[in-house]
């Protein structure tokens, strides 16, 4: 009891010393960045099939490959990290923000080794993305099958 005293205190105390939020600027940069990673996702998938002949569906694989690429290397020089501050969600929830989740991971413990640092420690935040993602289009999918076998 004393302990959750103790950090209401704590929370009172310093709520003065906190900045607000300024939530519309969030939200507008988010909004923002967001929208040109996206636009620079539609460039590449105009490109592809421009250039390539790929149809739409076609172009979609090598345009979410160039964004990962263009993500993890730009986390490589730390241009991404601080673009990522600047924009908040928008710059985590597109594919890039997953690039560079799993690249930062493998910098991180680059140390360690291949295996041990690199290997291991790549997939600690991504690796539950990629579980309930998998999970998820099973479920989906055997939604979908029992509804076609019942129609």
């Amino acid at each position: 009891m004393a302990n959750k005293k103790l950090k209401d205190d704590y929370k009172n105390n310093i709520k003065p010393y906190q900045p607000k939020p300024n939530y519309l600027v969030n939200c507008t940069r988010a909004f923002i960045i967001g929208g040109i990673i996206c636009t620079i996702g539609e460039a590449l998938t105009k490109f592809y099939t421009t250039v390539f002949h790929f149809s739409d569906k076609e172009a979609g694989n090598p345009t979410v490959a160039t964004l990962v690429i263009l993500s993890a290397l730009l986390t490589g020089l730390g241009i991404y990290d601080k673009l990522g501050q600047y924009a908040g969600a928008g710059s985590a929830v597109p594919v890039t923000g997953f690039a560079n989740s799993m690249t930062s991971a493998a910098m991180e413990h680059r140390s360690e080794g291949i295996v041990l640092g690199v290997a291991t420690n790549m997939f600690k935040l991504a690796g539950s993305v990629i579980v309930f993602g998998v999970v998820g289009a099973y479920i989906v999918g055997l939604i979908r099958y029992t509804l076609k076998l019942l129609m």
